[in-house]
């Protein structure tokens, strides 16, 4: 029987909408010169992402339904619904979302999704709402759950109740919080370090409600420096379309310019920032006029 949860994304719309304007009147009425603030065409650009995302994530819908339905009826294990197995379940789902959400970085063809995420130069409220078209790359990292007897309906409840949680982290108004929360959950502070593109901030911090899984795993880093938001590489542009397949066109660049198959492989599968060895050069013939006389590797080192 499926169990019957509420849509908490679509209760939680005009919560996101208020706070977005406070947000905003906050900004005006005490401006912050070091703050990335609000531009007016990354705002709309994110809100446009975030509905555009709402109507892919129903076509998506279907096949992935489909798949952890099947995987659902095939386990023979099941977990009710009850008022304390379903903490126990947003637990699960939040240590799998870190897994997710560090492959989604590490990846390149995962990357292609996610980067859209991380494509405004701003950190507000409408950035949390910038969100993927191609969220289809998601999925198979939550099939554990269901493969355990999780409900899929129950699955879609944590995930959603997870994006909920992430909404008020993607602010510069809220400074540290107490030690304890701090340490415990994901906070604006540990989620601006994320949004960074600053060297010593990259790919830290994957934490969706609880901070302490990048803790336990190394991928921690706390606030020192103020960030700078975006990507190392940014885009200029604020055309929905292109925000939302910009990497996968520059995968498909990279990979029409190999020069073979592992190349290839490497532009689609290692990280965003891999590049190939590059050629070593042929040692000189000793004939050669102006060549060393002796061209063998010193001592110790490979051949």
């Amino acid at each position: 029987m499926e169990p019957n949860l509420p849509d908490v994304v679509l209760w939680s719309i005009p919560a996101f909408a208020l706070l977005t304007v406070l947000e905003m009147v906050a900004h005006r009425l005490h401006p912050d010169e070091e703050a990335a603030g609000y531009e007016a065409r990354d705002a709309v650009t994110s809100v446009t992402m975030g509905l555009g995302s709402l109507g892919f994530d129903l076509l998506w819908k279907i096949p992935v339904v489909a798949v952890h339905t099947a995987v659902y009826g095939l386990t023979p294990l099941r977990v009710p619904v009850l008022w304390w197995t379903l903490p126990l379940m947003l637990l699960a789902q939040d240590f799998l979302y870190y897994w997710s959400h560090r492959g989604h970085h590490v990846v390149r063809i995962l990357w292609a999704c996610h980067v859209v995420h991380h494509s405004s130069r701003k950190f507000n409220l409408t950035t949390a709402l910038r969100q993927p078209w191609t969220s289809l790359t998601v999925w198979p990292f939550y099939l554990p759950l269901v493969a355990l007897g999780v409900h899929p309906a129950a699955l879609a409840f944590c995930s959603s109740a997870n994006l909920v949680y992430q909404f008020w982290v993607h602010t510069e108004r809220i400074g540290r919080l107490p030690r304890p929360v701090e340490y415990v959950f994901n906070t604006p502070s540990h989620h601006r370090v994320h949004h960074a593109s600053q060297g010593g901030y990259l790919d830290r911090n994957f934490g969706g409600i609880l901070i302490v899984w990048d803790r336990l795993f190394g991928s921690f880093t706390a606030e020192t420096e103020r960030p700078v938001y975006g990507l190392t590489k940014n885009i200029t542009t604020c055309n929905p379309l292109r925000v939302a397949t910009h990497e996968y066109a520059a995968i498909a660049r990279d990979v029409r310019a190999a020069g073979s198959w592992g190349e290839r492989a490497g532009r689609i599968f290692r990280g965003p920032g891999w590049q190939p060895a590059a050629p070593v050069p042929a040692a000189p013939d000793p004939g050669t006029p102006g060549a060393p006389a002796d061209v063998r590797p010193a001592a110790g080192r490979a051949r």
